[in-house]
């Protein structure tokens, strides 16, 4: 086994532990806020700080990954989580809205420290001339993540009932602190430490590549999240009338699909390079949520229409984030990797912050129809701004 693939293993054995207690976190704090009687959307709300610290988590993170290097923010973000999942292990009365909001905020920015670390780190360990091997190690990092993500959700039903709240995170804190240790050991030194320093003011980007994916980014999660994140399980539990675990279990078994189909993307796509598959994949993603608004519209039955459009929304989606995780960390600098791929993640977690804090304006003011149009919308940004990518990769730096 090369040194490259021992390091891949390492930071992909990292992600994988981080992913399962954010997912496990999720559905833990869903559960039990709907156990004391909150609704769907002031559930949701709790996690708006968990989104909005990953826009500055990874602007602020990419410029420290490249002074300080990628092992030390990768585990910096594993000791956050930890310390996020400590503050939850408090006594009942402890768990105030503003508590669990601030260890969510705790839990993103150490969720975003990690990713960031997990996918900068790759571009290191593959040479330059190796764009197909780069490109199936990111595949394979993103969809595993996703499917671990959903396993997560299980995960934290499981932990739940078994243990109840504060045990389970108390298991998780304890879990993730063995996996921290090893990553102290383990973990390649001065990974990704850029050989000059960095100034604080480089944190964004000057490549046009960079910004222009990176909006496309933004508006590629903000048209998922327009109505994945409030809207439809909303929708599933008041119009179809599914309970709180047919909801959760659908939802979670949607992310593992979805986790699937990115780590096969490289054979679904093929040899790619440039902006035409960028930009055809996110074309045919915009049709989705539009086909699936006018089926409602028509009358048709809304199970059929909803859990078969997201279903196909699923697979488009899946590889149309493969896609840019790959070009994100193709165009990325060599010297100061964590960089670009912050500045970009920055753009993936504003987006995701659009998309939440629209999903519940928009479905509680015009319903899930208005977040479908607004998705399909938001997607055919995406694709436009796609055509605006160069026709072939840049020269790495």
């Amino acid at each position: 086994m090369t040194a490259a693939i021992r390091q891949y293993l390492i930071i992909t054995g990292n992600y994988w532990a981080f992913t399962l207690t954010d997912g496990a976190l999720r559905m833990l704090v869903v559960l039990h806020f709907y156990q004391l009687g909150y609704s769907p959307l002031e559930i949701a709300l709790l996690f708006i700080f968990y989104e909005f610290f990953g826009v500055v988590t990874n602007l602020v993170g990419g410029y420290l990954g490249a002074r300080m290097g990628l092992n030390r923010t990768m585990n910096i973000g594993l000791f956050l989580q930890i310390v996020a999942l400590g503050m939850l292990a408090v006594p009942a009365a402890m768990l105030t809205v503003p508590w669990v909001m601030a260890a969510q905020a705790l839990s993103g920015i150490a969720k975003d420290l990690n990713k960031m670390s997990a996918k900068s780190g790759i571009k290191l360990l593959v040479p330059d001339e190796q764009q197909g091997t780069l490109y199936k190690w990111v595949a394979i990092l993103t969809g595993s993540k996703n499917t671990l993500k959903g396993v997560g959700f299980f995960l934290g039903g499981v932990l739940l009932m078994a243990a109840g709240f504060k045990g389970a995170v108390i298991i998780m804190a304890v879990a993730l602190g063995l996996v921290w240790l090893a990553s102290l050991f383990l973990l390649g030194q001065d990974l990704g430490k850029s050989k000059a320093k960095p100034k604080f003011s480089e944190i964004l980007s000057k490549s046009r590549a960079i910004n222009v994916l990176s909006a496309a980014r933004m508006f590629l999660f903000g048209a998922r999240d327009v109505w994945f994140v409030v809207a439809l399980p909303v929708y599933l539990h008041t119009v179809f009338g599914w309970d709180f675990w047919k909801v959760g279990g659908f939802m979670a078994s949607w992310i593992i699909g979805y986790g699937f189909i990115q780590t096969i993307a490289p054979r679904i796509t093929g040899n790619m390079e440039g902006k035409q598959p960028a930009v055809l994949w996110a074309a045919a993603l915009a049709l989705i949520p539009a086909a699936i608004a006018i089926g409602l519209a028509a009358g048709w039955s809304p199970q059929f229409v909803i859990v078969g459009g997201l279903l196909l929304f699923g697979v488009l989606f899946a590889v149309n984030s493969s896609l840019h995780s790959y070009l994100i960390v193709s165009y990325a600098r060599g010297d100061g990797v964590s960089l670009d791929v912050g500045f970009y993640y920055m753009s993936n977690a504003a987006g995701r912050l659009l998309g939440t804090i629209l999903s519940g304006w928009v479905y509680q003011a015009w319903g899930l129809e208005a977040c479908l149009w607004i998705s399909s919308g938001l997607v055919a940004m995406a694709a436009l701004l796609s055509v605006l990518l160069p026709q072939r990769r840049p020269v790495t730096a």
